[in-house]
């Protein structure tokens, strides 16, 4: 049997790694890998962005990884490789937020798989983001963690 890989990361200390994700999830049973990456991007409701400070509570957010890897057991069945990793800590524009990876028999299995695990975590880890903005202001982002509302799926939900 395979280990998942859950991982918080300081960016001050390493980088977050796609090509490691993909390495991990990859398996000769495999025919699906499907990865998502989320980086800093410029702008948020029309504000200059210029970084993001990341805070997580680590325990309870490896907690969270864990569940979210049981879910996914029972979305795509047992057979699914999972990697998550997120930053934790100051980025800037550009730089790599959040990766995950999943390796599943099917392409389809793959696809639903990584779409439900990045909202789950958007919605249930405790990830507190507070944006840098070019005026020199800074604001905590309401997030999807603190709107109420419960991963479903939804094709048009923000990534």
């Amino acid at each position: 049997m395979h280990e998942d890989c859950f991982r918080i990361v300081d960016p001050a200390r390493a980088r977050l790694d796609p090509a490691a994700a993909l390495a991990h999830v990859c398996d000769p049973r495999y025919g699906g890998i499907n990865m998502f990456v989320g980086r800093v991007r410029n702008q948020n409701r029309g504000r200059d962005v210029v970084g993001i400070t990341y805070e997580i509570f680590e325990p309870l957010a490896l907690n969270v990884f864990r569940q979210i890897r049981r879910k996914l057991t029972g979305l795509v069945g047992s057979d699914v490789r999972l990697y998550m990793a997120h930053a934790c800590g100051r980025l800037a524009v550009g730089d790599i937020a959040v990766v995950i990876a999943v390796g599943t028999i099917h392409r389809d299995e793959a696809f639903r798989a990584c779409r439900s695990a990045i909202e789950q975590l958007k919605h249930s880890a405790p990830i507190w983001k507070l944006e840098h903005y070019a005026d020199g202001d800074s604001e905590w982002s309401e997030g999807c963690s603190l709107c109420g509302e419960q991963p479903h799926g939804n094709e048009d939900a923000e990534p």
